[in-house]
């Protein structure tokens, strides 16, 4: 009797353990639903994804970073740097698909830097993504002037450019009787990543070496991983998720300011 109570409490604790901020977050839901009836509404719920989104797709470039043993400050600076890139591409004619390819892969670029400021430059990623976000922090400011760049969505000439800007932050898949369900386009964005993510850390090879490279790098390198690519690889990922996130926020509040995204690193770390 005695053992199974200590087996029980064990069981009890380790669930905790495990668990919970899991646990945390379903009783403040509860708590906050029967505070507040407003809250626990679906159209509620949805619009908390789609505010939930930028730090979100943030925090899964983040999140491979952390497991390689490394932290990247510069993800808010990236965020703001690559939207501010793509805002000013598209007030100077560029169409809006080029502008947001370009975007996303100048953010790779970004996080690529960081990647080899790391490995190549022997710095401390404390450091290296310290220097980087003062740097594109300061390039953001420089780019636009310290001015904010507005009235994107009037800038681009076609409709199906003006339509792709519109969706990225502003658009909600509609489905069901009467168009009853309509869940927004950054909040499938974010579960679609979700899924990626999940999946490519869990079951495959790039995803192990992630996880060796973390644990043990020593170890990692005797069995053959290439653990500077690994690290360039996560810091790459980070510089493209903070961007996608950059860009699905100017599309939704149709403007850059070069002080987007500042503290979104600490947020990005707690997630």
């Amino acid at each position: 009797m005695g053992k199974n109570i200590e087996k029980n409490k064990l069981n009890i604790g380790t669930l905790i353990g495990e668990y919970g901020a899991y646990i945390a977050l379903v009783l403040l839901v509860i708590v906050i639903s029967c505070v507040s009836p407003e809250f626990r509404t679906g159209s509620n719920f949805l619009n908390l994804l789609r505010q939930a989104s930028f730090n979100g797709l943030i925090a899964f470039g983040m999140t491979c970073v952390i497991l390689s043993d490394g932290i990247d400050l510069s993800v808010g600076s990236t965020f703001a740097l690559s939207a501010i890139i793509c805002a000013e591409l598209m007030i100077h004619g560029i169409p809006a698909a080029a502008a947001i390819l370009i975007a996303l892969l100048a953010g790779t670029a970004l996080g690529m830097v960081s990647g080899v400021l790391v490995t190549k430059g022997r710095l401390q990623p404390f450091i290296a993504t310290l220097i980087t976000m003062t740097a594109y922090r300061g390039l953001a400011l420089i780019i636009t002037d310290g001015k904010p760049v507005s009235r994107l969505a009037a800038s681009v000439k076609s409709e199906s450019g003006a339509f792709l800007f519109k969706v990225l932050g502003k658009g909600s898949f509609v489905f069901g009787p009467n168009d009853m369900i309509s869940i927004p386009i950054p909040a499938i964005i974010l579960i679609l990543f979700l899924l990626v993510f999940y999946f490519v850390l869990h079951h495959t090879t790039f995803g192990r070496r992630i996880y060796a490279t973390g644990s043990n790098e020593k170890c990692a390198k005797l069995v053959g991983v290439n653990t500077t690519k690994i690290r360039i690889a996560v810091y790459s990922i980070s510089g493209f998720m903070s961007a996608l996130a950059g860009l699905i926020m100017i599309s939704r509040v149709d403007s850059a300011q070069p002080t987007l995204g500042e503290g979104y690193e600490l947020d990005a770390i707690a997630a």
